[in-house]
């Protein structure tokens, strides 16, 4: 096949051969270059967006296993969630109950973290919503266990006081009563001998001669020696420490003064009818943080079985045996 061209003209009515220049060729070989170039970046944006290179699929892959180790962290840090809880329920019911130490607010266990943003660092990521969720569960165990150290901490301190708590704590009658007949007036609503109301008796009343010794009924120093014409006359208040007060009404006569040390069984004063009184007896309340509290229930050591113990309490609820 010829590579001439011809061109019709018009004018002369017949074809011309077209003569081809450098020009020519110089256009056409630009013009193929040009495309060749398009079609080359054409085919590199498909491979950079269509095909991932080596090193790519690495950190895919590795982006990979970490989402899934988050996601394995984050079940066991749900784990760990509940066995803190379970030891704080059992710190709240079981040790504190035991060894009488106050709660601590739920509040002040699950305190979260006020202020700046402590995760700004972690924003802007493809996982940060994963990624901050776990810091912030992270950072709450962390405060969690915190808190349960410290409850411990103050737990195994009081297992150390254990035996000075124990000798402590009210555990006896405040006079010798074990054929329980020196048991008067108990806990509850009365009517007052003097006045004749319906009044709330705070405490329990014991019967007996003027003179009686009275013990203390637990390790403790005296607080108060008072004397008084009126409500409990003469009477005696010691501070047994963890948060245990006792106080003996109506006495004839002390046998402490302030500040004295005494052990559970020492004689503090004698039984008398000073005060607010119908009759010799001894007034005796507990009194645990602040609160006054039912007697009955802390007279550990006095071998009283549960014949007994219910002989005293239906004693002590006899409206009719009361003296202050």
């Amino acid at each position: 096949m010829s590579n001439k061209h011809y061109k019709y003209d018009p004018e002369t009515l017949s074809y011309k051969e077209v003569r081809k220049g450098l020009s020519y060729y110089a256009k056409r070989g630009l013009f193929h270059m040009l495309l060749a170039l398009v079609a080359s970046v054409a085919l590199f944006f498909v491979y950079v967006y269509v095909f991932d290179s080596p090193e790519e699929k690495k950190l895919k892959r590795e982006q990979h296993e970490l989402l899934t180790q988050y996601e394995q962290m984050s079940r066991r840090l749900a784990q760990i969630e509940d066995v803190l809880e379970d030891i704080h329920q059992r710190d709240e019911n079981i040790y504190r109950v035991i060894y009488e130490a106050d709660s601590i607010p739920t509040s002040v266990r699950k305190a979260g973290f006020g202020g700046v943003n402590r995760y700004d660092d972690l924003e802007g990521m493809s996982n940060s919503k994963m990624v901050i969720a776990t810091a912030k569960k992270l950072d709450v165990v962390a405060k969690q266990l915190y808190v349960q150290s410290k409850s411990f901490d103050e737990i195994i301190d009081l297992v150390n006081k254990q035996s000075e708590m124990i000798m402590c704590i009210p555990a006896i009658m405040p006079i010798n009563n074990k054929d329980l007949t020196r048991t008067a007036s108990g806990w509850g609503w009365r009517i007052h001998p003097v006045y004749k109301i319906k009044k709330f008796h705070e405490g329990m009343d014991f019967s007996a001669p003027t003179g009686t010794e009275i013990y203390a009924t637990g390790d403790g120093v005296v607080k108060e020696v008072t004397t008084s014409y009126s409500g409990y006359g003469k009477h005696v208040k010691i501070d047994h420490g963890f948060g245990y007060e006792t106080i003996y009404g109506h006495m004839s006569k002390f046998n402490v003064c302030v500040g004295q040390k005494v052990k559970r069984g020492d004689v503090i004063g004698y039984v008398g009818s000073t005060g607010l009184s119908t009759g010799p007896h001894v007034h005796y309340e507990v009194v645990k943080k602040g609160q006054k509290v039912n007697p009955q229930l802390y007279y550990f050591q006095e071998g009283l079985d549960a014949d007994d113990y219910e002989r005293m309490i239906e004693i002590s609820t006899n409206s009719n045996r009361t003296f202050d």
